[in-house]
């Protein structure tokens, strides 16, 4: 009878006479370098280089969500079992116990958090560097980062509690709610220090907000499923050990939910000829949900295959962002000069001469 194949650690691959591990550090290090080289624009911010910024941060901490998710379809998550160290000996994976694939794929994703944390406190100096200062700009800046480290925390206790489904939705779900505090940052430092005011009707800002909630619950039910079913990252993971066909049901009928919630808010900002960037990014809300809903279907159908697994949670994230985006649009900021608008429709921005330079945020000392 011939044996199992052997496990290897990372250190085990090698190229260039360098193991695999040495390859992940200077690559998270010269990452982090090439951000930090890239940060002089947010020493001396502008509206466009904080903009650029802000949108880094919403893509790198929605990647390092997907990032997980590949962790646990290829059964990587004790690819590294101690945290902070990788091993009990180690802070690299060497002699994990896992393949060489498993333990890169879970130590990849833990560097991945330097280069997450460096785009996020290059804002937050940027934001520090703003004259005049924006506390609201200020709060959120500084919660990112935070998050960030929060979510390092919360990796820990995971591995800890080896992989148990309750620590692993706490883990995606706290990158969501990070995420969704990046958005809101990526629309408000687009605009002035100023008053609050609706671009839509109450209602339709009201529906807006409801949609968000119902987008959360869709979520939270999403990872009792991940929970319950075949990808728990390890396979001695524990599962919830839930019927299936009910979470799975109570699902879909959230998300139904969401879908209908999305389309009469469509129809109703529609009728209402509310302003175009609300419209379209109630559209793209839709289209987002549309296609969610096939992927998900088509995994069920296919019994989850690991690609499709992926995709879905990168869908999840898109659509998340989406409905934030859509959120936000619902309001904005505006300097004030004279009687609020009417929230009925767009209102038209005086147009800035061809020759008016970008306008310059003046730094001062952090």
């Amino acid at each position: 009878m011939t044996g199992s194949p052997p496990v290897l650690a990372a250190g085990d691959i090698v190229f260039l006479n360098l193991p695999l591990w040495a390859w992940q550090v200077a690559f998270s290090a010269v990452g982090v370098l090439a951000l930090v080289l890239l940060a002089r624009t947010a020493w001396e911010p502008t509206t466009n280089s904080l903009r650029w910024w802000a949108l880094g941060n919403i893509v790198v901490n929605a990647g390092i969500a997907v990032s997980g998710a590949t962790v646990r379809v290829t059964a990587s998550g004790l690819g590294c079992s101690e945290w902070p160290r990788c091993t009990p000996d180690s802070f690299v994976p060497v002699d994990t116990g896992h393949t060489a694939l498993q333990a890169a794929i879970e130590f990849g994703n833990r560097t991945l958090t330097f280069l997450v944390l460096a785009v996020g406190v290059i804002v937050l100096i940027a934001v520090l560097r703003l004259r005049p200062r924006r506390r609201d700009l200020m709060v959120m800046a500084a919660l990112v980062p935070a998050g960030v480290l929060g979510q390092a925390v919360v990796g820990g206790i995971t591995v800890w509690s080896e992989l148990h489904p309750a620590s692993v939705a706490s883990h995606f779900l706290l990158s969501m709610l990070v995420v969704f505090l990046t958005v809101a940052f990526y629309v408000r430092c687009r605009e002035p220090r100023g008053e609050l005011r609706l671009t839509v009707s109450p209602l339709a800002r009201r529906l807006a907000a409801t949609l968000a909630v119902l987008g959360f619950l869709v979520l939270v039910a999403g990872t009792v499923v991940t929970g319950n079913g075949p990808h728990g990252g390890d396979p001695g993971a524990p599962r919830w050990g839930f019927d299936m066909v009910a979470v799975a049901r109570t699902h879909a009928w959230l998300a139904w939910s969401v879908l209908i919630l999305a389309v009469a808010l469509t129809v109703l900002l529609t009728r209402a000829r509310a302003p175009r960037p609300v419209r379209l990014q109630a559209w793209l809300v839709l289209a987002a949900l549309l296609g969610q809903g096939i992927i998900g279907y088509t995994q069920y159908i296919l019994g989850v295959p690991e690609g499709l697994v992926v995709l879905h949670v990168l869908g999840s994230a898109l659509t998340w962002i989406a409905i934030a985006r859509l959120y936000f649009a619902t309001a904005e900021r505006v300097a004030v000069t004279g009687p609020a608008p009417s929230p009925a429709g767009p209102v038209e921005a005086a147009p800035r001469s061809p020759s008016a330079p970008e306008p310059r945020l003046r730094p001062g000392p952090v």
